[in-house]
Formats: structure tokens, sequence, C-alpha cells
């Protein structure tokens, strides 16, 4: 999904992702994109909406979710930013299980670029030929949940 990118984004992560885990916050502020931890409500995980202030749009992410799934969060809705510019008008609120009102492909886009933001496959072929080899311990060199390194790795949850 990474290379349906331009040439500059796919630029500006690859260097975020130089170190690991991946500081979404700041690759967020490199694309004009504020995030914050935010008091959402019920089945909200997260949101991309306009920003008045700054006039570019702004990420929010659940404060009651773990660290793990905000990150994935944050990623997945500059996910939205990145590949969905024309379908996000005024913003777009995502439950749990990233169901916008967007369809599920474009959902399905946003989970897979944001899977390849937190977690590429290079670093990962690197980390396990360095000798990393339990889920648990790849999980927490990407400061991502166990069960989203299992995603994408394939191992089914």
């Amino acid at each position: 999904m990474i290379n349906t990118l331009s040439q500059k984004e796919q630029d500006i992560i690859s260097s975020f992702q130089e170190n690991m885990p991946v500081n979404i916050g700041d690759l967020s502020r490199k694309f004009g994109v504020n995030a914050y931890i935010a008091d959402l409500g019920d089945n909200i995980s997260g949101q991309i909406i306009k920003d008045t202030n700054s006039g570019g749009f702004k990420i929010s992410v659940a404060k009651s979710d773990n660290r793990h799934e905000q990150r994935f969060t944050a990623a997945h809705e500059l996910s939205h930013f990145l590949l969905h510019k024309k379908e996000i008008g005024d913003g777009i609120v995502d439950s749990p299980l990233y169901r916008s009102k967007l369809s599920n492909k474009i959902e399905v886009e946003a989970n897979k670029l944001a899977a390849d933001i937190l977690m590429p496959y290079k670093k990962i072929d690197t980390v396990i030929e360095g000798g990393v080899r339990t889920l648990e311990e790849l999980a927490k060199y990407f400061d991502v949940s166990v069960q989203a390194m299992k995603v994408r790795l394939g191992i089914p949850v």
C-alpha cells in the first residue's frame, strides 16, 4: 500500500522508519496533521477532522484505548489522510473495528498502510535476522500489540 503514495510521501515515512518504534505523532506533524489523545466517547477509537485553527486536519485518538491501540489508530487515521484526501470531507470517525461511513475497501486500505508504517516488512526481517524470535519480542520492538503483529505476519488471530 505504501507504494501507492508519492515518492516524497514514501521518503518521509522511510525517514521515520529508520528508528523503531515509529514516532507516529511526529510523522503526522511532518505531514501537517496534528495528533491528540482525547475523550472521544463510546465506540469511537479515532477520528480525522478538519482543524478549524490551522485549516488542515487533526487526528484524535481515544484516551480510553491502550497505547498500542492509540498508535495503530493514529497510523490508520494518518493513512486516511494520505490515501483518501478526497473522501475525508470534513472528517472521518472510526469505531474500534475501524469501520467508518466509508467503504470497507477504503478502511482495509487504511489498515494496510497503517501496518506498513508501523511494522515495515524489511525491518521485521532485519529484527528476526538479529535474533528476535517470539511474537511478544517483535510486538515490543515495534510498540504494537501481539494481535497486530500476528495480523501483519499472516498468523491467524
